[in-house]
């Protein structure tokens, strides 16, 4: 176990469960990540071994079959995968997010039907919340779900859906006009859909289409995708919670969650690439000796370990925050900030001390270097966790008058 990124008042249970991930990560994920990484295959192997570990379930109460662990312990679970390979930890974040939204939201026949087999991986979650001109401004959907007797038909397209191909079980944010009448402020006229369909590409289901993986630059294996929709009919049981224009606010519970494991993603990456530059800077030589005795490395490296343990600690703080019970937007904005631009640095200050080895795809380094630009944008980009964080404060610290 390394000195640095260590977490105080831990259970026993949960050191338990920790030691066996990160056990797991240097025997099962390191070793093949940069393979499968290079030929954008996506880790079934691994996703076997996740489901027999129970991490599906990880979050998932007691009584539906899960660990019922607690935002925190999933935190630092995800910290030690992507540690191993940041692609891994997305199988299992958009999975979370609707199991959480599901447990937090949803109405007792839907948690009774999803969340038993969501704990053992039977069923696999996604979330779609971005179209293809909107981004980060989710006021701006215009997917559209109508009300047709007892149905909805769903009509429009979305974008950077994480496992669009691999789940069943898709939560889709979508404009329902329903009882919302012209005016309304676009944040309470959406809804949250709970799509089921069938694993692959193509038209999943009737009304459902899903065209394909998006090529990306790094954060492979994972399959990101589109997702269309034309026609697709829904049973009005599937509205999450059973009620139309709750879907913004069980959405943005839900990527909470999701920020908090970025930043928890950030500091994993962050601190593999610490091991590799602090261990290749043992064993590099220049002008007679190795380049770890050089000033300018060192000075590299107490940035880097300054770094880890900050953004560590950042983490941490907004997952307890959350399991207390306690609003948590202002320090998960700020943890996945802090931890996503940190993570950048670190990874290019170990891309750096590999000098021109870390350009080649030889050397773990290089696949980090593609992997870390995905967290300054995913889960919302750092501008945006700017202007949450600036607005918080200023709610926080309003003059009187």
């Amino acid at each position: 176990m390394s000195r640095l990124a260590q977490t105080a008042g831990l259970t026993d249970v949960q050191q338990e469960i920790l030691s066996t991930v990160r056990d797991f990560v240097d025997k099962e994920i390191i070793p093949v990540a940069t393979g499968l990484e290079h030929r954008d295959e996506y880790p079934t192997q691994i996703v076997e071994g996740l489901k027999e570990l129970g991490l599906f379930g990880l979050m998932i109460p007691e009584e539906y079959g899960g660990l019922g662990e607690s935002l925190l312990t999933y935190a630092l679970c995800v910290e030690e995968i992507a540690r191993g390979w940041m692609s891994v930890s997305g199988i299992i974040n958009t999975h979370f997010i609707v199991a959480y939204m599901l447990k937090q939201h949803g109405t007792q026949e839907q948690k009774d039907t999803f969340l038993p087999r969501m704990a053992l991986g039977e069923v696999r979650g996604a979330f779609s919340m971005s179209e293809p001109g909107l981004g980060s401004d989710v006021s701006a959907i215009t997917s559209k779900g109508v009300k047709d007797g007892d149905e909805y038909v769903l009509d429009g397209q979305k974008m950077w859906l994480t496992n669009g191909g691999t789940s069943t079980l898709v939560a889709v944010l979508c404009r329902s006009d329903e009882g919302h009448p012209e005016g309304t402020a676009p944040h309470r006229s959406m809804t949250t859909f709970l799509v089921e369909k069938e694993a692959g590409f193509g038209e999943v289901r009737p009304g459902l289409t899903i065209p394909g993986k998006i090529d990306k630059m790094g954060y492979k294996g994972v399959d990101t995708t589109e997702l269309i929709m034309d026609g697709l009919r829904i049973p009005a049981n599937r509205v999450l919670g059973g009620t139309t224009g709750r879907g913004f606010y069980q959405m943005m519970d839900g990527v909470e969650v999701g920020r908090v494991n970025v930043a928890a993603r950030g500091c994993g990456v962050a601190q593999r690439a610490f091991e590799l530059g602090i261990s290749y800077a043992q064993q590099r030589h220049t002008f007679g000796k190795a380049i770890a005795q050089h000033q300018a490395i060192q000075f590299k490296l107490a940035e880097m370990a300054t770094k880890v343990e900050a953004a560590h600690a950042m983490m941490v703080n907004a997952a307890r925050k959350k399991d207390s019970g306690e609003r948590n937007d202002l320090e998960a904005g700020m943890a996945k900030y802090l931890a996503s631009e940190y993570c950048k640095e670190v990874v290019e200050d170990a891309f750096r001390i590999h000098g021109g080895y870390g350009f080649s795809k030889e050397y773990e380094i290089e696949r980090l270097y593609r992997e870390a630009p995905m967290l300054l944008i995913g889960e919302g980009t750092a501008e945006i966790q700017k202007m949450i964080i600036g607005r918080r404060l200023l709610e926080e610290y309003r003059i009187p008058g």
